[in-house]
């Protein structure tokens, strides 16, 4: 298929920018079937500012800035003090992250 370069319109700044015949070849090989939204500065800052929030252990997908509360506990392994992301009830066993990896669980969440 021939492409040609097209001028879009940013969403965010409402600047002209080119979406190039090479690049329109690039998405369509990836499959991807819209158009950027973006010129490539509003791009790289939307990036930066969605990255620049996470703490150490990644983001999950949540906003910028979001930290997870954790809750502490005893692993019914090993007996090592822990922190869970969840509010343990007490009914069920709590893991340490090196107890836990070793489960069916555990090993299961790696595939």
């Amino acid at each position: 298929m021939s492409y040609q370069d097209r001028t879009l319109a940013c969403v965010d700044c409402g600047q002209s920018f080119t979406f190039s015949a090479e690049d329109q070849e690039y998405h369509a090989q990836k499959g991807y079937s819209n158009d950027p939204k973006r010129c490539a500065s509003c791009r790289t800052s939307r990036r930066d500012n969605r990255s620049s929030g996470y703490s150490s252990g990644g983001g999950g997908g949540y906003g910028g800035g979001y930290q997870r509360e954790m809750y502490p506990a005893v692993c019914a392994q090993c007996g090592k003090q822990t922190e869970v992301p969840f509010q343990p009830r007490g009914d069920r066993p709590v893991y340490c992250r090196d107890c836990y990896s070793r489960t069916d669980a555990g090993s299961r969440q790696r595939r």
